[in-house]
């Protein structure tokens, strides 16, 4: 969109208060409208936001009833955990190169860029978010961070330190923040639409996934207790 159109109206709102739902209406219609959303890579980096988390859940459930990792890396657990940490690695690196690629080719917002503030709020998103996933994966090893547990490879007790005492799931969110932090300095809509679906699939994968880790860890409790 035209950057003065952009603060024409931006101008207006402040101006004139009564106007306001009007003018919010124009932004939001002229923020969607810089979205195409049947530009290819957009659409890829949808399909592996989608199809990533699906992806490991599905095989971490197979290696936990048929240990068939386990099995191709010489009846290792932890060489079978490394391995599907490798490939999980390698699927996110391809998603976010694809993110990366699809901003530059989707339109930019004069609405997001005009405003100084909002690639500052960007910024911060990018910096917190990072913080979140590295702490993470810092607390919990490569074992603990790529599933170990569907290995039988389980963490002694619980980690309560930073950043698990600010959110359950770091990683997950982190992740979202990163990709809000990126749509946001780079004042672009389409990556806003891809962050929604980012927290979507994430927001989804916990459901699967918190429920069963924690079937994981109480038969272990289990197990302990007709030993004791």
């Amino acid at each position: 969109m035209d950057e003065h159109i952009a603060t024409e109206t931006i101008d207006k709102i402040i101006s004139s208060p009564q106007s306001t739902s009007s003018m919010v209406n124009e932004i939001v219609y002229s923020i969607l409208n810089d979205i195409d959303i049947t530009e290819k890579t957009f659409q890829l980096t949808l399909f592996f936001i989608a199809f990533n988390p699906l992806f490991w859940n599905i095989v971490a459930r197979l290696e936990h009833s048929t240990h068939f990792l386990t099995k191709i890396a010489g009846n290792n657990a932890k060489r079978g955990c490394y391995l599907l940490a490798i490939i999980i690695f390698s699927l996110g690196i391809k998603r976010d190169l694809l993110f990366e690629q699809a901003l530059k080719l989707q339109n930019t917002s004069s609405y997001l860029t005009d405003v100084p503030a909002i690639a500052t709020v960007g910024i911060i998103s990018i910096v917190i978010g990072q913080v979140l996933v590295l702490s993470s994966m810092y607390q919990l090893g490569i074992t603990g961070t790529y599933l170990g547990d569907y290995f039988n490879i389980l963490m002694e007790q619980r980690v309560t330190g930073f950043p698990f005492n600010v959110t359950n799931n770091p990683m997950y969110h982190g992740s979202t923040l990163s990709f809000l932090g990126t749509s946001l300095y780079m004042g672009k809509p389409s990556g806003l639409v891809i962050t929604a679906f980012v927290w979507i699939m994430y927001s989804t994968a916990l459901r699967f996934e918190e429920p069963f880790t924690a079937k994981i860890y109480a038969k272990r409790e289990y197990a302990k207790s007709k030993h004791v």
